[in-house]
């Protein structure tokens, strides 16, 4: 072949670039603790509404579970992204996924016992809890978690490895649910939280084995000091203002209808399985994104992103209205993908554009957006509950969703010509 010819790529070649981070041991083992977590975290996501549905029938609650679960995110974040600069995030996430063990243990036991159950009129209050805990938790882990990537893996390789570990939590959203919903239905919901501590205690086994290349840790003697040094580092770097802004958006406005799920389970008069089919259509389309992600050059990213926006918009609208089980398997199927393509060129974006030193703080805030979005699930929840029908308040806030994106795309040059 002459240096004139075009090169093909070959599927051995194609294989590598997907891979290309599993190279290194400590990722090989940051992959299994998170397969392990987000396995958890899947069932979890799809077990809680199921069960406060169940129990208490109740669209405003449903909300307020969301509501619960995530907001403590919005003040916790911010201390765990500083935290998770200034001490080892090894140390952090093992304490955290304990501490989730703890969690998920409690409440099986709280079912087995008969303690939580619809006979029991206010033992929903228990899941309350267990969740307002579980969101602090995750506001404490999750910066640590994500900023940790850099200390495994190089710069050049971050695309890769945060695709690889997205690619890692679509499987599962593919997974979890399809095995969470038999599971159900057969031995009843106390048998989905054991499952969940099992996989906890084994990610925070595994993360003791991990060996980081280079520990970042941020100087300051104070958190508040450092929480204040962090929103001036994000206040003056315009790309990550955007990025920062543009997830959040997105998050707030696409994600409610996973909460709220199990209100078209009676719309579209499916079963805990079906609805387990359903979310792991969703996880299909998030894993194909994934693959697609590991191979893609650090290119038209900020392009993908908008767009990414725009197409979750389009397929929400026709999911919210439609009252075909066919029609909302194929559209579910492009939420998961632009959900992906959103979730992981955002993160790789902040992680590549962030100095080491803020990386916890910067991922805090982006952890943020969970906090918000459950506040507007919580919001759409009590509307539906008051008498709007639960498909024109999702419908409306994916229409809200493609007009933000679109202005993005046409008045936004900064965001939509990163590479």
């Amino acid at each position: 072949m002459t240096d004139l010819e075009p090169h093909r790529a070959s599927p051995f070649a194609f294989s590598i670039r997907i891979l290309s981070s599993l190279k290194i041991p400590s990722y090989r083992l940051y992959l299994v603790v998170t397969i392990a977590h987000f396995a958890a975290m899947s069932m979890q996501m799809f077990t809680n509404p199921l069960l406060i549905y169940r129990l208490t029938g109740s669209m405003a609650l449903l909300g307020m579970m969301s509501l619960v679960s995530s907001a403590p995110m919005i003040i916790v974040s911010i201390f765990g992204g500083a935290i998770a600069d200034r001490i080892s995030k090894k140390k952090i996430i093992v304490t955290s996924l304990i501490c989730f063990a703890i969690v998920s243990t409690l409440i099986g036991l709280s079912l087995s016992y008969g303690i939580l159950n619809k006979e029991n009129p206010g033992s929903w209050w228990i899941l309350f809890v267990s969740s307002a805990i579980q969101g602090c938790i995750m506001g404490i882990m999750m910066p640590a978690l994500q900023a940790i990537i850099p200390e495994i893996v190089d710069r050049d390789q971050l695309m890769n490895a945060i695709a690889l570990n997205s690619m890692g939590m679509n499987v599962l959203q593919l997974l979890s649910p399809a095995i969470a919903g038999p599971i159900i239905d057969r031995f009843n919901f106390h048998a989905v939280y054991y499952t969940m501590t099992g996989l906890y205690i084994v990610a925070a086994i595994i993360i003791l084995f991990i060996t980081v290349r280079k520990q970042i840790i941020a100087g300051g003697s104070k958190i508040l000091g450092d929480i204040q040094q962090g929103f001036q580092y994000i206040r003056k770097d315009s790309l990550i203002v955007l990025v920062l802004f543009f997830t959040l958006i997105v998050t707030i406005l696409s994600m409610p209808y996973q909460q709220l799920l199990p209100v078209y389970y009676d719309i579209l008069k499916i079963s805990a399985t079906g609805g387990g089919i359903l979310m792991s259509v969703s996880g299909i389309g998030a894993l194909v994104a994934s693959l697609v992600l590991t191979t893609l050059p650090n290119k038209k990213r900020g392009i993908i992103l908008i767009a990414s926006g725009i197409l979750s918009g389009i397929a929400l609208v026709i999911f919210s209205f439609s009252s075909h089980l066919y029609l909302s398997l194929v559209v579910i199927f492009f939420i998961g993908l632009a959900q992906a393509f959103r979730m992981t060129i955002g993160s790789a974006l902040l992680q590549a554009y962030t100095e080491g030193a803020y990386m916890g703080r910067v991922m805090s805030i982006l952890n943020m957006q969970w906090g918000f979005m459950s506040l507007c699930t919580f919001l759409a929840g009590v509307i539906a509950d008051r008498g709007v029908d639960v498909q024109w308040v999702l419908g409306s806030l994916a229409i809200l969703l493609i007009i933000i994106s679109l202005a993005f795309l046409f008045f936004s040059p900064s965001i939509r010509k990163v590479e």
